[in-house]
């Protein structure tokens, strides 16, 4: 699936992740698919995806390299950032690890595949002061790289955030999800020129109260919680950059690539 240009645009619908066992059973795999197979797979039907495992590992270049040539010269991947740079955090070596972060990815860079590093920090991680002096460290210690980071405390939504980033030239990611007291908002700020980026997580209210990732991110959007972004937001951002990024979270049963394909059609639909 090529990505669609809306506006000047171009503007890129996959998932987050693409290695789930689960997906044989749900039909988005043949059966019997080995996960070494699934990128190529995916590949046929998505011109872009995140990589989950470099948030739970650091990322090597002779597997990124590897993995790259999987696919076409023209997809692209947003790479999460790992967890010890987000969540994980030990004052003593985390420049180190952002030092090898960057080092992993250079394949990437390289080829021009690398749209975005996916900074996504936890709901703890408030807008503290202490917060704040680490995340200015940390974008100056992966300055160069096209950054995209996602908050999912509240506190940061605030305007000096978004100009700070802004000035960063830094994307700030858009996110839908349930609408809990404390959780950041859906909001279609956009604060880099090159690229904007948005991430549906679902709404599976329960499952974030609860906790377990299989329930959180169990949830299918309904073709009227879609058109809510695709009539005003979507157009709107895409109208204010070069380039735009989708990715659909709600991984449990599949749900994500039947709603990115949707996703599609909908944005189709409303272009022509």
């Amino acid at each position: 699936m090529d990505g669609l240009q809306i506006e000047n645009c171009r503007l890129r619908i996959g998932t987050s992740g693409y290695s789930y066992a689960e997906w044989v059973d749900a039909g988005v795999y043949p059966p019997g698919t080995r996960s070494a197979d699934m990128l190529t797979l995916y590949g046929r039907r998505f011109s872009a995806t995140e990589l989950n495992y470099t948030w739970y590992q650091m990322p090597r270049a002779p597997a990124i390299d590897r993995m790259r040539q999987k696919v076409s010269a023209d997809f692209g991947f947003a790479a999460k950032l790992t967890r010890t740079l987000t969540h994980e955090i030990k004052a003593e070596q985390w420049r180190g690890e952002a030092a090898r972060y960057r080092d992993g990815v250079t394949p990437l860079i390289q080829t021009g595949q690398l749209l975005a590093v996916l900074m996504q920090f936890p709901p703890a991680f408030d807008r503290s002061r202490k917060n704040r002096v680490y995340l200015a460290a940390l974008l100056d210690a992966l300055s160069g790289l096209p950054l995209a980071v996602e908050f999912r405390n509240a506190s940061w939504a605030v305007d000096r955030v978004f100009h700070e980033l802004e000035n960063r030239h830094t994307t700030l990611v858009a996110v839908d999800e349930p609408d809990l007291p404390g959780l950041f908002p859906p909001l279609d700020v956009v604060t880099n020129p090159d690229l904007f980026y948005i991430r549906f997580h679902g709404r599976n209210t329960r499952g974030w109260r609860s906790g377990n990732m299989q329930k959180q991110f169990d949830y299918d959007y309904t073709d009227d919680e879609l058109a809510e972004w695709t009539g005003r937001r979507i157009v709107k951002m895409a109208g204010q950059t070069k380039n735009g990024v989708i990715f659909f979270n709600n991984h449990v049963r599949g749900q994500a690539v039947g709603n990115a394909a949707r996703l599609v059609e909908l944005l189709n639909q409303l272009a022509g």
